[in-house]
């Protein structure tokens, strides 16, 4: 049966005047600043620490070491290995009454560098590469792209690595094959034009004076010695991605969207950020969760099924006086989510895997996905009715434009989030975000009135769960 129609929402761009409009506009511009700077996990964590000092959090670190005690209104931020970020405000009531609590992940899809990545081929330097997360392997050649990470050396020395966003740096990138003889590539499925051990980055071409053998890639750990101090052994203790090269840019003629790389799930991390740094006097702790992995299944000492958040949590119970095993357990179960993440927008383009009426657009407003998962709901978490009213309730309260959505047809695919993990606690999770076109591509697109509403509806959330 042929069913049309939109979702139920509105176009949030028509109840704003031009003051309004200009109020959007300036938001999203530090919003393009932090997505345009943080293009790795670790960036996110150190410029979203600066944001938060900026605010009045202070390191739970240094509260542990010097016994100082925690009280109501009190801001503190715990750094988990330099990828994962928790941010409280610590509430009036006991914290086993429960946590308001928004999670979104900083990590994005993304190409690895091998711990061996450095050769030469025919006069040519490259890089070996490992993607990270889904992508679309077609998708990344013939871009322009820089290289971000840091290299730790054996003495324990840390060097930031940034090359290709300055405009006067070089950038890298990998090659495609020439239409003119591409006749078996172009008869090759999608996920077969390009391999994965085919994604090797070219880095140089020049060889250095005096080499008889691989004299460019001789040449290119001469600039790498000279720039910034290693050598070709310390790739094997270096974390080096590969990603897009460039600023985040107003997108269409009208300038109402973002193309940006990383937005799946930096857009919800910054709204979360700012959101919870918006607050002061609240009754339940507010928490920020800013986690790594999400993208490989939340696994490891900075994904989500680490017990990273759990000990975190039992931390500021004891310095707020308040923690026990038993305190703990009640205040995890009594605690409400956002599962801040991501949803997939509405493409005219590709309507066939999309069903209009649960579908989310562009221009309407935060996304509430009452489940995500794939086919018949497999590994999804289904939120309950009654957290979806109440969500509803405070949505209306405080004017946030919002919509419902599933992400995509029945039997065409889906996706998760780690709103499956918390709600192990037996917590109320939803997943709730902003809805993207491209998604999962190196540069993808949002609405700057849907990113404007979901820092609003996460405000929201935090006064009134």
């Amino acid at each position: 049966m042929k069913r049309e129609g939109y979702n139920m929402a509105k176009n949030a761009w028509k109840k704003y005047d031009e003051k309004g409009i200009k109020e959007i506009f300036n938001f999203n511009e530090g919003y393009k600043d932090f997505i345009s700077k943080c293009k790795t996990e670790r960036e996110c964590v150190v410029e979203s620490i600066r944001i938060a000092e900026e605010h009045g959090f202070k390191d739970l670190d240094k509260i542990i070491k010097s016994n100082e005690r925690l009280k109501p209104g009190d801001k503190v931020y715990a750094n988990n290995m330099g990828k994962t970020l928790a941010l409280f405000v610590i509430g009036e009531e006991s914290m086993d009454k429960g946590l308001k609590i928004l999670g979104a992940h900083i990590d994005s899809p993304r190409l690895d560098l091998k711990q061996n990545p450095l050769y030469e081929d025919t006069d040519l330097a490259f890089l070996d590469t490992h993607y990270y997360g889904g992508i679309k392997k077609y998708q990344w050649v013939t871009l322009p792209l820089a290289l971000h990470g840091v290299v730790v050396k054996k003495d324990g020395s840390k060097i930031d690595i940034v090359v290709g966003e300055d405009d006067n740096d070089p950038v890298v990138g990998i090659s495609d094959l020439l239409v003119h003889l591409a006749a078996n590539q172009m008869d090759k499925k999608a996920a077969k034009v390009i391999e994965g051990e085919d994604l090797n980055v070219l880095i140089g071409s020049m060889p250095l004076s005096g080499e008889e053998k691989d004299a460019v890639k001789a040449n290119i750990l001469k600039i790498l010695k000279e720039k910034y101090n290693f050598e070709e052994e310390d790739f094997l203790s270096a974390e080096i991605e590969v990603v897009p090269a460039g600023r985040a840019r107003d997108y269409g003629l009208d300038r109402s969207m973002i193309i940006g790389y990383g937005q799946d799930d930096r857009v919800c991390s910054y709204t979360s950020l700012i959101a919870i740094t918006e607050m002061d006097k609240i009754d339940k702790t507010c928490v920020c969760l800013l986690v790594d992995k999400e993208e490989v299944g939340s696994i490891g000492a900075t994904g989500m099924q680490s017990r990273f958040f759990e000990n975190i949590v039992a931390e500021v119970m004891d310095r707020a006086s308040d923690y026990s095993d038993i305190k703990l357990r009640r205040c995890l179960t009594n605690s409400k989510m956002l599962s801040s993440d991501v949803s997939a927008a509405f493409d005219p383009n590709y309507p066939s895997v999309m069903e209009k009426k649960n579908s989310a657009y562009f221009g309407n407003g935060i996304v509430f996905n009452k489940y995500t998962g794939a086919r018949g709901k497999s590994g999804c978490n289904d939120a309950n009715a009654e957290y979806m009213a109440e969500l509803r309730a405070m949505m209306e309260k405080h004017d946030v434009s919002f919509q419902t959505a599933e992400l995509g047809k029945v039997d065409q695919g889906g996706g998760g989030t780690i709103a499956y993990i918390l709600a192990q606690y037996n917590m109320e999770v939803i997943d709730c975000g902003v809805a993207l076109q491209n998604m999962h591509a190196p540069w993808e697109v949002a609405s700057k009135v849907d990113v404007f509403e979901t820092k609003k509806g996460y405000v929201a959330f935090l006064k009134e769960a």
